[in-house]
């Protein structure tokens, strides 16, 4: 009998975007191939399964903003996002705390085309990003402080 015989294909989507592969490398429909490297969560849905083993690379051209010497936040937004606001001044408050930290932020609506390249599917969605723009970590969700500078502890 087949594993998920009798289950509906919208919980097997859910499951497998959650879990990550499973048996025989099975994943959902139109899913990106994802890798399920653990580590500390920065709060929220903890979404770094999706940033596979060849984490893209983001310069300032795909940013619109120079990168940090060190590490840079990129906080996806949308206008009428409460969290998003709180997210905002818990980011610029880690930027200026640790130097050579940048903090970035990206409206999701007016950046469609880097929204669906990094599978952006929340708001805020936060991404840091070590010197070089590789993506290290990433969470969904408005993080703690505190989560904040841990994260950051892997990517400088």
């Amino acid at each position: 009998m087949r594993r998920w015989a009798g289950i509906s294909d919208a919980v097997r989507v859910l499951h497998l975007r959650r879990t990550g592969p499973v048996a025989r490398g099975a994943r959902a429909p139109g899913s990106a191939a994802v890798a399920a490297e653990g580590g500390a969560p920065v709060r929220g849905h903890d979404d770094d399964r999706r940033a596979a083993a060849t984490a893209p690379r983001l310069d300032a051209a795909d940013l619109g903003a120079e990168l940090g010497a060190r590490a840079t936040l990129v906080q996806f937004s949308s206008a009428f996002c409460a969290p998003c606001r709180a997210t905002r001044r818990v980011l610029g408050e880690v930027a200026d705390l640790v130097p050579g930290v940048v903090h970035v932020e990206i409206d999701a609506e007016g950046h469609l085309q880097l929204v669906r390249a990094l599978d952006v599917l929340k708001t805020p969605t936060v991404l840091v990003l070590d010197a070089d723009g590789r993506v290290v970590r990433r969470a969904v969700g408005q993080p703690r402080k505190t989560d904040v500078i841990a994260a950051l502890g892997e990517a400088v």
